[in-house]
């Protein structure tokens, strides 16, 4: 098996192994591939003031009619800790916000979806019901993976700014991925399908100021996804943004 970022860190990269991952993430870019702009990407950098716009923020968050279990999965390259104030929110209205329970996100690796996929089980089962999945970028192209093993125990899928349409090199995370991950972002080490729909109701939310995700890859096309609804925030804006927060919100209610 490849070996992973989970495994290399625990002895160190041998010199060998620097050399792979700097091979990965040197690929050239397909010629009909494109990603966001340039100028979209250093927008993204405006999340680190974030947490100063919140404190002349105030939510207004409505009780949930009908509470749900949450499960949020990160990005690429994310901690659940940058999920926290959506967290947040969603309590507030009701709703039990759970972490996916396996810390950073460092790519899709055959030990850390199959760690996820317990964490989904042991959910659904403490809180005897299907449970709905946010999946942040590369957490919501695994959320999607999860309802197609598991469509019984996931009761809807909202993806934010996640690329499972198109090709997988259209953004500007995929070099980065390849030599973090250990492997091609073509090529995970689990069996998927980004494209293919799973079996539940599934919304795509996107926006076009997205700068690391090409929007098309995080709109879909019909058939991929139920229904793909536009934002207007940065891709590192998805988790803290009002309007995609009170958009999963309302997504909730219509479970």
């Amino acid at each position: 098996m490849t070996p992973t970022l989970d495994s290399s860190m625990e002895s160190g990269w041998s010199r060998a192994e620097l050399a792979r991952r700097w091979a990965l993430a040197s690929e050239p870019s397909p010629e009909d591939v494109r990603s966001p702009r340039a100028l979209l990407l250093l927008r993204e950098l405006g999340w680190v003031f974030e947490p100063f716009r919140r404190l002349f923020r105030k939510l207004e968050i409505a009780a949930s009619e009908r509470p749900r279990t949450v499960m949020l999965l990160p990005g690429f390259g994310a901690h659940p800790i940058r999920m926290r104030y959506m967290a947040h929110m969603l309590e507030q209205a009701g709703h039990t916000a759970k972490r996916w329970g396996v810390g950073y996100n460092f790519g899709a690796t055959a030990r850390r979806f199959a760690q996820v996929e317990e964490r989904l089980l042991d959910l659904f089962e403490r809180a005897g019901e299907p449970i709905v999945l946010v999946g942040w970028s590369l957490g919501g192209v695994m959320a999607r993976e999860l309802a197609k093993l598991h469509p019984d125990k996931v009761a809807k899928i909202i993806t934010l700014g996640s690329p499972f349409s198109g090709s997988p090199r259209a953004n500007n995370g995929w070099r980065a991925y390849q030599a973090i991950a250990g492997h091609r972002v073509d090529e995970p080490e689990f069996d998927a399908e980004p494209a293919r729909k799973p079996p539940v109701e599934t919304v795509a939310l996107w926006s076009p100021r997205d700068g690391v995700v090409h929007p098309r890859c995080a709109r879909g096309k019909v058939g991929e996804r139920d229904r793909a609804i536009g934002m207007h925030c940065t891709h590192m804006g998805f988790v803290s943004s009002p309007e995609v927060i009170k958009t999963v919100l309302g997504e909730l209610e219509r479970v």
